[in-house]
């Protein structure tokens, strides 16, 4: 309340409102100097009442008014609020304290406290400015502009002479009357798409545009307060019934769970006109999309209904917990009862379990006490025992993702288990189901337990181990392991697997039933040979990253692993057993030398990511934990050296590492993955210049200079297809100044790219390699004399040269091109002035069968002749010098004709003896006849061959056009 002058009525206070625009990015005003606290300096009201021992209204007042100015708005706050416990009658004092604690409430931004306090004031002076004010400005910042501007004429009304109420009402004036116009705009759409989507005889193409773009206007408030002003929500429920386009059924529910977003009352209206069932029958379905619109819905009520909203962080209101706590109960509970329905779907009861898991968190509606209070403990256990998923009769319909979400679910109400009591209660709970189920003597029961044991020992742990340490369990087990019954071998090989969790149980478990699980694995039947095998891993795995803990024979879990990737790589396996198969990776691949070998195995990796793909949420767990261990990217705990040296001295175990795992090595072998992403990525053509824009060159080039060689080779295959497609000087920073006198680390780092494109003209290396790096150091080399420089300086040139003499037509074409751009440098052409072939081989190049190789290497022997008088002589090396200018200077092609007349131009202009040699052949007729042809693009052509012959005429070999008529006149003349 800064701004408080003393002023005892509305009129003599300044407004300054700030802008503000329509939409629900409102920038409200602040009307500081507007809102009054009554009383003191602002009303003159204080009186000398109450200056005995006990305080009084008025005394509370005083002390709330200095509260407030000096910015305590809790004390204020706290003063007010007593002062109007205190005040007996409703009169004029008690509407000033009213109006007081509204102001402080205005400061706080409690506007829904705002409202009511003003609300309470004007019941008892009716029409009072400053409650109607105050009541305005609450009103307009909840968006709720129609009552405000109520309130804002009613000022007016009150107190017509005040002038600076005319800007608020002439601002909410205009808000008000463009809601109008948009109302009656949506209104004519919602009655448009009305009569299209509920009306069953109409094209279904125009209902479900319609139904969709009711969906959209959903989503805005207007659209939303007008489609349910006008029945929508009965409608659909009468659709539904009916409905048999399922996109129409869809957009349906959503429309339902975007009117409840973030509306309380409407929300509450909807619940109460449907009915939860309605939900749950939406819910019961084997549609995904159906069952996820569904589950979002209810998520959607709940949290609105709670204050929460569907970012990951959200926590409740604890007001809007408390005030809507019936419905929050009502609703869970229905969800809690309905996990067990027969009929219910196995996607709906997924559903169901995954809001459970969601809501019943501490962080979120804490609702985990009240599931174990209500025996949701055991109807979770009775989902979790369910039998369908080995082809067993069974009572609930379930998934092969429901045991997986259940333990999830288990796990997180044991999180809220924070004390003892809890936890006891917690076990009790399951303990109970346990016995329940273990009364009765029949083989059913006890594989229903032990496979609610299996979901509990992948859920909350330590409660699993308590119940398999009770006396007789695991021995029930090992027993049911070694029976002939093929259900019973399944449930209990998987029971072991879950079981062989810590350290202790492993050693158990290895003692006891390791020859019970390598008996299962010689079955005839695959499921339950790999349940075994998954078993043996575990238990093969149970010394972690520990090199020094072997519970098998060395070499045993690289034989394990090759049998688990036999089931994963063979088509003809089912899903489940891959999925086995899998998980029996993830715990194996905690051995480095598992490691190692299955990171070069592709045909594995790419089967597990296949069966990701499945949605299979147990099969996404084994594939995700395996490529987690084989980037090492799990966390490990921090070896504090001092700790070390004390657990040596007491001779306790010290954990070795492998050479494989030790940090370096793995930082290469992480490095070798990304290049092989960054190269995929790299191998679409469209994806190249996204790579760029994101600075990927820049992590592609330490990558290609260091760590492994097959890492370095993947990420230089990377750069040059950069480099193939996109323009050098944008791909590689710093390539526009690279000629700059001072080189600068920018630079430098761009000339780094020519080494690992070197290091891919190799032998070694596939011919696709080959040809790509070709291809981008030819644009590399086009860019400038730095890089020209540097690729001489890193023996670039003989290594492009190689490639010149290969019979691949493509590499040799590729390197040809290369080395036109790099005889664009002076020191390469040194190179060709040298006593070697470089230039002879060109020549015979010129003449070659692929027309474009010829074209580049009579391009470079033109740059060649052009700046070399020795090389220009070295042409005649060749023993087909001339029928390679004949084929360059009678060549259909222009481009070629243009490098042949270059070429003999050249020649011409270097020495006398040269032009003799050429004279002396029918270069002279191909010279006059190009010189004297007059085709449309030929006429540079022309004007070289004119040249050409001029060079010749200036060296004396040829006579100038008449000179040869006028010499035989005088000699008839001689006598």
């Amino acid at each position: 309340m800064c701004g408080c002058r003393g002023e005892n009525h509305l009129g003599k206070t300044t407004l300054r409102p700030q802008s503000t625009r329509l939409g629900s990015n409102l920038n409200l005003p602040v009307f500081s100097s507007l809102v009054y606290c009554e009383g003191s300096v602002l009303d003159h009201e204080i009186t000398d009442a109450g200056k005995g021992s006990e305080k009084n209204p008025q005394n509370w007042k005083e002390e709330g008014n200095i509260a407030f100015k000096e910015g305590d708005w809790d004390h204020a706050l706290m003063c007010y609020s007593k002062a109007i416990s205190l005040s007996k009658e409703d009169n004029s004092d008690k509407a000033v304290y009213l109006k007081n604690r509204a102001a402080v409430h205005l400061k706080k931004n409690d506007f829904k406290n705002v409202e009511e306090d003003c609300t309470a004031a004007l019941d008892i002076v009716h029409n009072d400015p400053k409650a109607l004010y105050r009541r305005c400005q609450a009103l307009e910042a909840m968006e709720r502009f129609e009552e405000a501007y109520r309130d804002a004429k009613q000022v007016h009304t009150v107190d017509p002479g005040n002038k600076l109420i005319q800007p608020v009402l002439e601002r909410l004036y205009k808000i008000v009357q463009e809601r109008v116009q948009i109302n009656s705009q949506t209104a004519n759409k919602v009655a448009q798409m009305f009569k299209y989507a509920f009306n069953l005889s109409e094209d279904k193409d125009k209902r479900q545009t319609a139904m969709n773009n009711m969906v959209v206007l959903s989503r805005e408030k207007a659209g939303a307060e007008l489609m349910y002003s006008e029945g929508v929500v009965k409608q659909i429920a009468k659709l539904l019934k009916v409905e048999k386009n399922e996109e129409i059924y869809l957009a349906a529910v959503r429309i339902v769970g975007e009117l409840c977003r973030n509306d309380l009352s409407r929300t509450k209206e909807i619940l109460q006109e449907l009915g939860i069932p309605w939900f749950l029958d939406v819910l019961n379905s084997n549609n995904e999309e159906r069952v996820n619109s569904a589950q979002y819905c209810l998520q959607t009520v709940l949290n609105t209904l709670s204050g929460m909203d569907n970012k990951p962080d959200s926590k409740p209101t604890k007001e809007f917990c408390e005030q809507n706590k019936k419905e929050i109960d009502t609703l869970i509970t229905c969800l809690i009862y309905s996990s067990t329905s027969r009929t219910l779907s196995g996607l709906g009861r997924d559903a169901i379990i995954e809001l459970l898991t969601k809501n019943c968190h501490y962080t979120t509606l804490n609702w985990a006490e009240q599931l174990v209070e209500i025996r949701g403990l055991q109807r979770l256990m009775e989902v979790a025992s369910e039998l369908q998923e080995y082809k067993y009769e069974s009572a609930m319909e379930i998934t092969p993702s429901t045991r997986a979400i259940v333990s999830v679910c288990l796990s997180r109400i044991y999180e809220n288990m924070y004390y003892d009591a809890l936890r006891e209660k917690f076990l009790n709970n399951v303990d109970d189901y346990v016995k329940e189920k273990l009364i009765t003597p029949d083989i059913e029961s006890k594989v229903r337990v032990v496979v609610a044991l299996t979901t509990l020992l992948l859920g909350p742990l330590d409660i699993g181990n308590t119940i398999i340490a009770r006396e007789g369990i695991m021995e029930m087990i090992l027993v049911m392991a070694g029976t002939d019954d093929i259900l019973q071998q399944k449930v209990a090989c998987e029971c072991i697997i879950a079981a062989a969790s810590k350290k202790d149980k492993a050693k158990t478990i290895i003692s006891q039933g390791v020859d019970i699980l390598k008996k299962l694995y010689q079955s005839k039947d695959d499921s339950i040979r790999v349940r075994a095998l998954v078993g043996l891993c575990k238990l093969g795995s149970s010394g972690g990253t520990d090199a020094s803990i072997r519970p098998f024979a060395d070499g045993a879990t690289t034989k394990l692993a090759e049998a688990c990737r036999r089931f994963l790589i063979n088509p003809a396996k089912d899903r489940d057993m891959r999925r086995w198969a899998v998980e029996g990776l993830s715990y194996l691949t905690l051995d480095a030398d598992v490691k190692e070998k299955l990171t070069e195995d592709k045909a594995a990796i790419r089967a597990m990511i296949e069966l990701a793909r499945t949605g299979d949420q147990s099969a996404v767990y084994g594939v995700v934990t395996t490529l987690v261990n084989l980037v090492n990217a799990y966390e490990t705990q921090e070896v504090i050296p001092e700790m070390m040296e004390l657990a040596k001295f007491a001779k306790h175990h010290i954990p070795e590492e492998h050479e494989l795992d030790d940090p370096d090595f793995v930082s290469k072998r992480v490095e070798e993955l990304i290049s092989r992403v960054f190269n995929a990525m790299c191998k679409e053509y469209n994806l190249r210049g996204l790579v760029v824009q994101q600075g990927g060159t820049k992590v592609l080039l330490p990558l290609a200079l260091e760590g492994t060689d097959k890492g370095k080779k993947q990420a230089s295959q990377a750069l040059a297809r950069i480099g193939i497609t996109i323009n050098p000087e944008v791909a590689f920073p710093g390539q526009r100044c690279l000629e700059a006198s001072v080189i600068s680390p920018c630079i430098l780092l761009s000339l780094r790219v020519i080494r690992p494109l070197l290091s891919l003209l190799h032998p070694d290396c596939t011919a696709l390699e080959n040809y790509e790096a070709l291809l981008a150091l030819c644009n590399l080399a086009s860019v400038s004399e730095s890089v020209r420089k540097r690729i001489l300086k890193e023996e670039g040139v003989s290594k492009i040269e190689s490639y010149m003499y290969e019979e691949h037509e493509m590499l040799c074409r590729a390197a040809t091109q290369v080395m036109t751009n790099l005889v664009t440098s002076p020191d390469v052409i040194k190179l060709f002035e040298g006593e070697n072939d470089r230039t002879k081989y060109l020549v015979i190049l010129c003449a070659g069968e692929d027309e474009e190789t010829g074209k580049a290497a009579a391009g470079a022997l033109a740059v060649v002749t052009a700046n070399s008088k020795k090389a220009c002589k070295k042409v005649f090396q060749s023993t087909s010098w001339l029928d390679s200018l004949h084929h360059l200077l009678l060549n259909p092609d222009k481009d070629m004709q243009h490098r042949g007349v270059v070429i003999v131009d050249n020649m011409m202009h270097s020495d006398k003896e040269v032009a003799e040699k050429l004279i002396a052949t029918d270069i002279m007729e191909i010279l006059l006849a190009l010189s004297t042809i007059h085709e449309e693009g030929k006429e540079k052509i022309q004007l070289i061959a004119k040249e050409a012959l001029k060079a010749a005429e200036e060296w004396k070999l040829i006579k100038k056009p008449g000179e040869e008529n006028i010499n035989e006149v005088e000699e008839d003349d001689l006598e």
